[in-house]
């Protein structure tokens, strides 16, 4: 078969059908994600031509990196018992009651600013493992809690665990000797790693112009799904706090990533930008008048809850009274341990190619090119519950509780196995279904041409389309930026365009799909005990999808273009448009609904 627009029909079938399984009939993802394996194995095996030993292969290395992602997920819920169950979690919740007890405050310094810095130095899903579990502890409904945690892993993620995204996805994506790049680097007088940092700087500067409406996205997203009064206007009135935290982080990571390279933007932007908005905060600058919350949990839709309860505490009489410094401790460990573990060369060299650190399978079952890598001690899984460990030295804990949280996990991580065992394999077969014997490309790269194909010219505002679809697939920026960024360069190449800054919006688009990664979602659901909800999370973060890349694309198509009568400048003008729109619409709505209860 050699119909591009039927091969590329073909190519986005699993993931239509899990996207309307789960989006559209709110099928559970551990029901949808086994139908949509077999779509792809199936038309893997018929049209593709995979033989059937490299389907198997593809599917276990599909199993072992969801072995690795339960392994993280496990130990956030580990962390999160232990801060519960001794008693912690209710001093935490009343330092952060001393900044704000209002929930929209909560969300932007805990998700945006905290969120950001656990990306930028972990990655791979960690933020919402740890983010949706402390804000569930804190009093939020557990599906806001996951749709916080997953929105905010936009923005920051072209530069999560420490700049893997572009370090290890544009480098290798591209290809130092692929055709034609060892003529523009010396077109441009720049070695090969200085050429990816000008890439990284791009990317981040894309992400500071875009990622500006992303805290208050949020919070209007909070107050419209979640709020009492389902008003998107309650958002929208702390626009200013949101912009400041927002800039708070974006320019310290711009600043980063042209002084410093491409490993510490996410990193150093979201501890900055958290010192700096907690410091401001607590002053009460930009503080709102007045507090907003979720209203009587009475009132929540059942559909939002997860099997922990929110603000959940089992105190004990053992469990003793603790400062806050002492109550955040195991955090300020997980973050410290993080960062020495990416940052100490000598430790990361150790811990990720000592053959009694990690496990390699290497061309799986004699298929070239199928291997799979577990870092034993490298994953913020280990360190995770590592510091569970410790945890239970600082909270001084009882054998009888210690076993608590054990239990409580375990429990929890049994639920999310189904779904993510199903989602990643078919991701793999995707992805590894250019092992065949057809000759055709795999899968992602053959819709890919297909978009291309159609779209010409305005290719550039089309590329964080495939950037997105790369992370909804694969769910990792990293992974999408391996498969795509050589057909990005090159297709910018061919249309005559500057092949950079097409990379660059491939990068930015692959970070804002993430809010809608499929085994992102469940991971993080799980931590929160939300299972069979997936569909109803895309719902929501798909909002924050659909604009990062519209625009993206438009910032990308103009930065090679420049304003004027254009494909690009009418995009731009009809998104800023459309988000006054929706602002006038949710403002006068709540007009409306404070009109109708001064009436009553």
């Amino acid at each position: 078969m050699e119909n591009l627009a039927v091969l590329s029909l073909l190519a986005i079938a699993p993931i239509v059908l899990a996207g309307v399984l789960l989006a559209g009939f709110r099928w559970p993802a551990k029901y949808a994600m086994p139908l949509s394996y077999l779509a792809a194995l199936g038309l893997a095996w018929a049209v593709w031509e995979m033989q059937p030993v490299a389907l198997v292969a593809a599917s276990l290395e599909g199993l072992i990196v969801a072995a690795t992602l339960l392994y993280i997920v496990f130990g956030a819920l580990l962390l999160l018992s232990t801060v519960t169950v001794s008693g912690a979690m209710d001093r935490i919740k009343a330092g952060f009651n001393t900044i704000s007890p209002d929930r929209r405050i909560q969300a932007i310094i805990i998700g945006w600013l905290f969120g950001s810095f656990i990306e930028g130095a972990s990655g791979f899903g960690t933020p919402a493992a740890v983010v949706a579990p402390l804000l569930l502890a804190l009093g939020f409904p557990a599906m806001a809690a996951v749709a916080v945690g997953l929105i905010i892993q936009s923005t920051p993620v072209s530069f999560g665990a420490v700049g893997t995204p572009i370090v290890v996805g544009v480098a290798n994506g591209m290809g130092e000797n692929s055709p034609g790049m060892q003529e523009r680097i010396g077109e441009l007088g720049v070695t090969y790693p200085e050429y990816v940092a000008g890439i990284g700087f791009q990317t981040a500067a894309i992400h500071m112009t875009v990622g500006i409406l992303i805290p208050l996205l949020l919070v209007c997203l909070l107050t419209g799904f979640f709020g009492e009064k389902r008003n998107f206007a309650e958002g929208l009135k702390v626009w200013p706090f949101a912009i400041y935290a927002s800039l708070a982080m974006t320019i310290p990571s711009v600043t980063v990533a042209w002084l410093l390279g491409p490993e510490f933007p996410s990193l150093i932007g979201g501890l900055v930008g958290l010192t700096v908005v907690m410091l401001t905060s607590s002053k009460g600058f930009l503080m709102p008048k007045e507090t907003f919350d979720f209203g009587p949990r009475a009132a929540w839709e059942e559909r939002w809850m997860g099997r922990i309860a929110p603000g959940e505490v089992k105190e004990t009489d053992e469990a003793p009274k603790m400062t806050l410094v002492r109550a955040w401790s195991p955090y300020v460990v997980l973050a410290a341990l993080l960062v020495m573990t990416r940052l100490i060369e000598p430790l990361t060299e150790f811990l990720t190619t000592s053959g009694l650190t990690r496990i390699s399978f290497t061309n799986i079952l004699g298929v070239e090119g199928i291997n799979a890598d577990v870092d034993l001690f490298y994953s913020p899984g280990f360190i995770l519950i590592f510091v569970s460990a410790v945890a239970y030295l600082i909270y001084r804990m009882s054998g009888k509780q210690i076993a608590t949280t054990w239990k409580v996990s375990g429990r929890q991580i049994a639920s999310t196995a189904v779904a993510l065992l199903f989602a990643v394999p078919m991701v793999r077969v995707l992805i590894q279904s250019g092992t065949n014997e057809s000759g055709l490309e795999s899968m992602p790269v053959v819709l890919a041409q297909g978009v291309a194909n159609v779209a010409g010219d305005t290719w550039p505002f089309f590329a964080p389309f495939i950037g997105a679809l790369g992370a909804f697939v694969a769910g990792s920026n990293t992974l999408a930026n391996l498969t795509f960024a050589q057909f990005q360069w090159s297709t910018a190449n061919t249309i005559g365009v500057t092949p950079e800054t097409v990379v660059a919006a491939q990068a930015a688009g692959g970070a804002g799909g993430n809010p809608i990664a499929i085994h992102n979602i469940v991971a993080a659901s799980a931590t929160v005990g939300l299972f069979n909800r997936e569909g109803d999370i895309i719902r929501k973060t798909i909002w924050v999808t659909l604009y990062y890349c519209l625009a993206v694309g438009s910032v990308a198509y103009l930065a090679l273009h420049g304003f004027g009568l254009n494909f690009g400048s009418f995009a731009l003008i009809i998104l800023v448009l459309g988000l006054v729109a929706l602002a006038y619409w949710a403002l006068r709505r709540g007009d409306a609904k404070q009109v109708r209860v001064q009436q009553n």
